[in-house]
């Protein structure tokens, strides 16, 4: 038997004999509240071709996303630039890992003409981590957000960005290009990162996100991080209070799938109930925003969360919008 803390109560409890039973690299089943249905419909195949059209990749697509359907079908996708060969290999991400091609110059303009086809209000861009790269990719990002604004000037830019780890003045490039919020993701706590995320560094990433506020305090800051990696309840609680420390704005919490049998298990599947405390805790911490559910990933209704952060803002400061 194997048991594991409940996120709610703290308790410990049994974990039930298949799970406790089954290989390492066996991928669980899922339970009823995060199946989702295979994509299908009409606004699912349009998003796909312009994507395909405009050679572009998507993080959708790479990493496994559950909520590509429900995003695709609306239109709304998350580009991921530099490629699609990551030079780490987190232990949770279904990108693959190797080593990458050159930069294409004209992925950002590709990108900027695709947003314009999708009529986006928001765009999310993201990308593989370029440790190859002098800059880590940061000029990319800035070239990228250029062509957007050129191309669609009241599309809103929100970026999820590497951690830029020994590349001395990168993040500063990417910060003065304005986008609109600057994301990066934690992933998990501090105690997993040397088995989940061992190329990054837990307290580079958050000093990264409060550097962010300290050269522009008025941007939106936001990270997100994945639960059922074996975490435990008060971890979760000390990594929200480091966020709160960087003044982070947002904070997203979704549980982990296990993309293939190659990848990290999953150590338990967080109830809805579970994932509702989480958010009413970070909440109480305050964080302008929080999402927190099973299927909850960072880009995933990032546009309607856009509107809702601004109005959290202007509502704290005491703002009529």
């Amino acid at each position: 038997m194997v048991t594991v803390v409940d996120t709610i109560s703290g308790e410990k409890r049994v974990r039930h004999p298949e799970k406790a039973h089954r290989p390492d690299n066996e991928v669980a089943r899922k339970p009823a509240w995060i199946r989702v249905k295979a994509p299908t419909s009409k606004g699912y195949q349009e998003t796909r071709d312009i994507v395909k059209s405009n050679n572009l990749v998507t993080v959708c697509e790479e990493a496994g996303c559950p909520n590509i359907g429900s995003c695709w079908q609306q239109k709304h996708a998350s580009f991921m630039i530099m490629g699609e060969i990551c030079t780490r290999a987190c232990a949770f991400c279904n990108v693959a890992t190797g080593k990458p091609a050159s930069l294409d110059p004209n992925e950002p303009e590709n990108v900027a003409k695709a947003v314009q086809q999708m009529g986006l209000k928001h765009v999310v861009v993201t990308s593989v981590d370029r440790d190859d790269l002098a800059d880590g990719g940061a000029q990319h990002f800035v070239e990228t957000i250029r062509a957007i604004r050129q191309a669609s000037p009241s599309t809103t830019i929100e970026i999820l960005t590497p951690d830029f780890l020994r590349k001395d003045g990168a993040l500063e490039t990417v910060v003065a290009a304005r986008p609109d919020v600057f994301n990066h993701n934690l992933e998990t706590v501090p105690s997993n990162y040397l088995t989940v995320r061992p190329g990054a560094r837990y307290f580079h990433s958050i000093r990264l996100l409060q550097r962010v506020k300290e050269i522009d305090p008025d941007m939106f800051t936001k990270s997100g991080i994945m639960v059922g990696l074996g975490e435990e309840r008060n971890e979760v609680l000390q990594l929200m209070d480091d966020l709160r420390v960087a003044d982070v704005d947002f904070l997203t919490i979704g549980q982990y799938l296990q993309p293939t049998p190659k990848h990290h298990r999953v150590e338990a599947f967080i109830s809805p109930d579970e994932f509702k405390s989480y958010e009413a805790v970070a909440y109480s911490k305050g964080f302008l925003m929080v999402s927190a559910s099973p299927l909850t990933r960072s880009s995933h209704h990032a546009g309607d969360d856009f509107a809702k952060l601004q109005a959290a803002r202007a509502a704290r400061r005491g703002v009529t919008m």
